[in-house]
């Protein structure tokens, strides 16, 4: 869990106390401030969120890396024939594009 989410989750349950509190005594500015300290609090709740989602894409990206290089490296490794015709069958194709 990132720092961001637990900071905002406490600003925003703290808001909302203040909020209680500023109904209860019938005080307006601090009743404001308790709706604002919620706002702010559920905008670093959801930046919070944002970071853990895409520190997870991140990692997600890297172990289909790691895995599509196993594969490579394997095929490369168990068919080393099969492996430079296609390389050359590749260039050719790409060879021909660039020419038109």
């Amino acid at each position: 869990m990132d720092e961001n989410r637990i900071g905002g989750t406490a600003r925003n349950i703290g808001g909302k106390v203040q909020e209680v509190a500023g109904k209860v005594t019938g005080d307006t500015k601090t009743e404001m401030r308790g709706k604002v300290n919620q706002a702010v609090g559920d905008a670093e709740d959801l930046y919070g969120n944002a970071k853990d989602a895409a520190a997870e894409v991140v990692q997600a990206v890297q172990q289909g890396a790691t895995v599509a290089d196993d594969i490579f490296r394997r095929t490369i490794e168990e068919r080393p024939y099969t492996t430079a015709v296609a390389a050359l069958a590749i260039g050719w194709i790409i060879g021909r594009i660039g020419r038109n």
